[in-house]
């Protein structure tokens, strides 16, 4: 049984090891602007990368847009990546710099927007109270109401907060790789989810 079991684990490992070459081989094609192994680098990567997208920016369309973006952002620094490092990890954080990049902008143009409160906890307050129902205690998180205030109290995080936070709890990522994929370590990653909790918290206290 263990050698059975050892030669599948290397038999994977090689496997692992040829897929990595193939890659790294692609890279160094699309380095010397080769855009048929680009487009073979995107075919790999393609799904995440729009998942992530739609992980933060909650849009298709907007989903679709930056991950259109985010690609162009890599073809034209393909030729900075350094192959001793992962591609999917500086992959990944060019796209989440291309979605910050957005909610950050968007974040800019709904403040402009607004009415002039001091920290526009008056209006959204007021929306809540015309808008809330009778609800059942017991099925409160199963209410269109509920999944309303989590989503504006997830809006309320900094970029970094609700990428962190979502990448914790619902992708499931650790803290280390969630740091490599921010480029930061894995305390700061820590500190960005411990508060991302505490404003969650606030915000939603009276639903605890």
């Amino acid at each position: 049984m263990d050698g059975a079991y050892l030669e599948l684990a290397g038999k994977i490992e090689t496997s692992r090891q040829v897929e990595g070459e193939a890659e790294r081989g692609l890279i160094r094609r699309a380095q010397r602007g080769d855009r048929t192994a680009f487009d073979a680098l995107v075919r790999r990567y393609d799904q995440e990368v729009l998942r992530m997208a739609l992980r933060i920016v909650r849009s298709p369309e907007e989903a679709q847009d930056l991950y259109q973006e985010a690609f162009l952002k890599v073809y034209r620094s393909i030729g900075q990546f350094r192959l001793e490092a992962r591609f999917s990890t500086w992959l990944y954080r060019v796209v989440m710099n291309v979605c910050f990049d957005h909610l950050r902008r968007q974040k800019t143009r709904n403040e402009v927007q607004a009415p002039e409160h001091e920290d526009g906890e008056a209006d959204y307050a007021q929306t809540l109270a015309e808008e809330r129902p009778v609800l059942n205690p017991e099925r409160a998180f199963q209410s269109q109401e509920i999944a309303h205030r989590l989503e504006s109290a997830l809006g309320r995080l900094s970029p970094r907060e609700r990428m962190v936070f979502e990448l914790k709890h619902c992708q499931g990522l650790k803290l280390r790789d969630i740091g490599d994929l921010c480029g930061t370590s894995e305390e700061a990653a820590k500190n960005s989810l411990f508060r991302a909790l505490q404003k969650l918290r606030v915000e939603l206290k009276d639903l605890c």
